[in-house]
């Protein structure tokens, strides 16, 4: 009994539960952890994929900025040849309009020469009328010679006044039919005179007509004609300066950026900037030689800066420092043997921009020299 006792007294051993139930513990703890990695890994994989994803929008919106640029340029290029065209068709109109002036003074001789024609018809018909009137009188005089011719055997005195009336009669026909040949005469004049005149017209008509095609076929000639020389001085140009960033085509222009030729806020071409330009010069002399003599073209070298305002002594604002710009590329190509009279000079200052905005990015693009080759 007493031995029962002390056993049922005896500590009771805990420490299996307890290491049982912090293992569980542990293992609890660990399986978060891991799902908290996992889930870590994918947050960072999805947040990376997201990176990646705007990396490449803003490569996308860059590109859509440049091209957008491009299509500026491309449309104050297309304003520019509209003006050009413009500029031609008004004097295509002039010249029509001095044609239709001498179509008009045409007009004038032929509505004079109409009316030569129908006093000239009044006078053939004035001078028929006179004729009918003769014939007729010839034929009462006719008739009054047979009546006194069948009557005048009667008497002596009555014959010898036949022969007399005879006489006189025969005298006045022939003045009559002397009369009557020289109208058929002046008729006959007249009516040469007339389809002289109608032929005149006709002729002048198909000179004007003719005149005005073969204007209107030299206008279309010449343009077409200084395209393709442009086309492959432009060719030659892009061959010759390479793939460069800062030059390149926009349009019908050769683009230079400034920073190729000019320092900041200068009007001096540097060593690099005189090469290039030596190259156009070349390759304009060049294309040059086979231009026709008739055809007359030259190169236009227009000055742009950016929207910044400038205002010292030399350059009072942007209009001088892009004109002055302008002329010293003249200058330079004058002196790499291009005839002055073939080059045209213009500053534009900051009001014909390639891309709007007021970044850097955009006015680096508007600093620039454009080069283009163009028809006077």
């Amino acid at each position: 009994m007493a031995t029962s006792l002390r056993r049922s007294r005896r500590p009771i051993d805990i420490w299996p539960g307890f290491v049982d139930a912090l293992a569980t513990l542990v293992m609890a703890v660990v399986f978060l952890l891991m799902v908290f990695v996992v889930a870590q890994f994918s947050l960072s994989e999805a947040l990376s994929g997201r990176d990646a994803a705007l990396r490449s929008l803003q490569q996308q919106a860059n590109s859509l900025a440049d091209m957008l640029a491009l299509e500026r340029a491309s449309s104050a290029s297309l304003a520019a040849d509209l003006a050009r065209l413009t500029q031609a068709f008004e004097a295509t109109v002039a010249e029509n309009k001095e044609l239709t002036a001498l179509v008009e003074t045409q007009r004038r001789d032929a509505a004079a020469d109409a009316e030569t024609r129908a006093a000239r018809e009044q006078e053939a018909q004035r001078l028929s009328q006179d004729v009918a009137t003769l014939t007729a009188l010839k034929q009462q005089l006719e008739a009054e010679v047979d009546r006194l011719t069948g009557s005048g055997k009667e008497t002596a005195a009555a014959l010898a006044e036949e022969r007399t009336l005879s006489e006189r009669a025969r005298a006045e026909v022939m003045l009559l039919n002397q009369q009557l040949a020289a109208l058929q005469r002046q008729i006959s004049a007249l009516n040469a005179a007339l389809e002289a005149s109608e032929e005149k017209a006709r002729e002048q008509g198909a000179q004007i007509t003719a005149l005005g095609q073969r204007l209107n076929a030299a206008l279309a000639g010449k343009v077409q004609e200084l395209a393709r020389y442009r086309s492959e001085f432009f060719g030659r140009l892009r061959d010759i300066l390479g793939d460069q960033p800062d030059i390149r085509i926009v349009g019908d222009r050769f683009v230079f950026q400034s920073e190729v030729l000019f320092g900041s806020g200068t009007t001096t071409v540097e060593a690099a900037g005189r090469q290039q330009l030596a190259k156009v010069a070349a390759t304009l002399r060049d294309i040059a030689r086979q231009i026709p003599a008739d055809l007359d073209w030259a190169l236009q070298i227009e000055g742009h800066t950016d929207n910044v305002p400038i205002r010292t002594a030399a350059f009072p604002s942007n209009w001088e420092l892009s004109t002055a710009r302008a002329m010293a590329v003249v200058r330079i190509l004058i002196e790499q043997g291009l005839p002055p009279e073939r080059l045209l000079a213009a500053g534009f200052g900051e009001y014909h921009p390639l891309e709007r905005g007021d970044d850097e990015a955009a006015r680096r693009r508007n600093r620039r020299i454009e080069l283009k080759l163009t028809q006077r």
